[in-house]
């Protein structure tokens, strides 16, 4: 079968749940029968478009505020999704995190996408968040880290509004699909996983998914 397998990741690189997910998908794809098949297209989802470029407050203590919970709780929740990310490869440290807007981020993830490197772009991302606490606002940051994954063109990204029309195109899509919250995989436009649902279960509609393509 020559046309390719699309999936669309919905995900905002600030979200804790998106980047287990992604890893949870690249966990599945590993076992997916038609891997070669398979083209990922990362897609915006900014969790607050309000928000600033700076916090005072720490990443826990946000938390804690928004869910008026103890910020001890919060810790505790940290503290097990650093395991979780941990059995998957990967050193997080909350502690570090430095909240911020994500908008700029989408638009250097879209110009990877135009260079067929978006899925990096984000990974790298998601990576200055979560384990080396960068602000990934800052516009030479982002440079920075578009020279990481071989982008052209970030440099003059930052002159003017390019992307931005990608970003909200996305977040539109995601209106008109109902999809409310990220993670949101969608699966040859058919199936859709939502949340950090784990690689098995992933893989079983991965599998699905691509059965219903001989129907």
């Amino acid at each position: 079968m020559s046309e390719s397998f699309v999936i669309d990741v919905w995900a905002d690189v600030v979200c804790p749940f998106c980047y287990l997910a992604t890893r949870q998908l690249a966990e599945a794809l590993g076992h997916f029968e038609h891997r070669d098949d398979v083209v990922l297209r990362p897609r915006a989802f900014e969790l607050d478009r309000s928000a600033p470029l700076h916090f005072e407050r720490s990443l826990a203590e946000l938390v804690a505020q928004k869910y008026s919970m103890p910020v001890e709780r919060v810790h505790d929740m940290h503290a097990r999704m650093e395991g979780e990310a941990r059995e998957l490869g990967m050193e997080w440290s909350f502690d570090a995190v430095r909240p911020t807007n994500s908008f700029d981020a989408h638009r250097l993830i879209a110009l990877g996408s135009s260079q067929d490197r978006g899925h990096e772009t984000a990974e790298r991302l998601f990576r200055a968040y979560f384990c080396e606490g960068r602000l990934i606002s800052d516009r030479d940051t982002l440079t920075e880290l578009a020279r990481d994954v071989g982008l052209d063109g970030a440099d003059e990204l930052w002159l003017g509004d390019g992307f931005a029309k990608e970003v909200r195109s996305d977040e539109e899509a995601a209106e008109e699909l109902g999809i409310t919250g990220v993670p949101c995989l969608l699966l040859d436009e058919k199936f859709m996983v939502v949340g950090a649902r784990g690689a098995h279960e992933i893989l079983e509609v991965l599998r699905r998914a691509w059965a219903r393509r001989a129907v």
